[in-house]
């Protein structure tokens, strides 16, 4: 559209005087509104991850401190890498339904319950606070993962991205003069709607922060029990 639309306005002398800065308005605001909320969900999900890890990882060391038998310790240790696993496999499909990682996060309830001999009262006190903080974290990036910034914003930043060539074509036209080089006007237009593009691109990049595909994604298996 960049490169079709400056020919029609030459070949049939389109061209009107525009004030350029309506069109910045209506386009730079909301595509710089939808980047910074992408990247402020980023950086909570960093935030949440970071917690995850400590959670699990201090869930980890009672039990391995605690007077449960050897192998017991063994099987919630496999448990919580399982939960570690299927929390970063959950986030990379960007599944909606939590059933799995609900699933692996009641295997150490019930493995708590089903060792009473060895948790004492106070040691399970500590287990249920740091599963509190476990539940709270998986359920923030969870949140984040399905919840993203809105669609009618990032519709209507799109639209006004292919009909900008139709509006800003005929008004570089006027302003360059229609007997200037006309290379000039497919440049600016071109570089225009190429850079529109980009940032739609890179906040689309952002909105799935954990999908491993883009450069800014967040590196999910840094954040696991057994990294």
């Amino acid at each position: 559209m960049a490169a079709i639309t400056p020919y029609i306005c030459y070949t049939y002398h389109i061209k009107f005087d525009l004030d350029l800065t309506l069109i910045s308005i209506a386009m730079i605001f909301p595509l710089v509104f939808t980047i910074r909320g992408s990247f402020r969900r980023r950086e909570k999900a960093l935030e949440h991850l970071s917690e995850f890890r400590s959670s699990i990882l201090t869930l980890s060391y009672i039990f391995d401190n605690s007077s449960i038998p050897q192998p017991k310790k063994q099987e919630i240790n496999d448990i919580l890498i399982n939960i570690s696993t299927d929390l970063m496999v959950h986030l990379k499909s960007n599944s909606t339904s939590t059933e799995a990682i609900d699933k692996s996060i009641q295997r150490v309830y019930d493995f708590t319950q089903e060792n009473k001999e060895y948790v004492s009262g106070k040691l399970k006190d500590r287990i249920f606070k740091y599963l509190k903080d476990l539940h709270e974290t998986v359920e923030n990036v969870h949140a984040i993962n399905i919840h993203r910034t809105p669609i009618s914003l990032k519709a209507y930043c799109l639209i006004f991205i292919y009909i900008f060539p139709i509006i800003y074509t005929p008004a570089v036209i006027y302003r360059i003069g229609e007997g200037q080089n006309h290379s000039i006007t497919y440049f600016v237009v071109i570089l225009s709607q190429f850079i529109l593009i980009a940032l739609y691109n890179i906040q689309n990049q952002l909105e799935y922060p954990f999908d491993d595909k883009g450069l800014d994604d967040i590196k999910l298996n840094n954040f696991k029990l057994d990294r």
